[in-house]
């Protein structure tokens, strides 16, 4: 009986559980690469948008807050087609759950705000999956590539005053 019982924690604890896990439902943006579905903050899976408070060049001389135009426009996508439907695969250090998420209509979210040049492809995590996709925003010059900018790992090491995480 107590063998069964400690395989039956095992099964459900949380570490065990991410890759069968799926969230599903209407996502609130938080920012642009972490949405809540349900109460559950994701953090979506091997990418990185600017943090909200982060300014970019815009080509032509001026700057924005290219940060909290990455969420509005993760909003926007995410408005098109719903619900959303998450796989979580892990937990960051900030217990967030991490997942890939997809579009009622089958489009991948992750992959979408880095090919619209909201986001940058985190090959630390996404082992390069979406390198072809910044590749053709960077070139189309579109999102934060129309302009100079900080990579947001960086931008969140020089605020909070710690080594990079990238």
């Amino acid at each position: 009986m107590l063998k069964k019982i400690a395989l039956a924690a095992l099964l459900l604890s949380p570490s065990s559980a991410f890759s069968s896990d799926t969230i599903s439902g209407r996502a609130s943006v938080i920012d642009g690469d972490t949405i809540e579905i349900a109460g559950k903050r994701l953090r979506l899976h091997g990418v990185d948008a600017p943090e909200s408070w982060q300014k970019c060049s815009d080509g032509d001389g001026g700057t924005y807050r290219c940060g909290k135009m990455a969420a509005n426009e993760l909003d926007r996508f995410l408005a098109v087609s719903r619900p959303i439907h998450c796989d979580v695969i892990d937990r960051d250090r900030y217990q967030r759950l991490v997942g890939i998420c997809f579009r009622a209509d089958g489009r991948e979210v992750n992959r979408w705000l880095v090919e619209s040049g909201n986001a940058l492809d985190w090959e630390r995590y996404s082992r390069g999956n979406y390198a072809g996709a910044e590749l053709t925003a960077r070139s189309s010059s579109i999102g934060i590539w129309r302009g100079a900018f900080q990579l947001p790992c960086e931008a969140r090491a020089e605020r909070f005053g710690h080594k990079p995480a990238c």
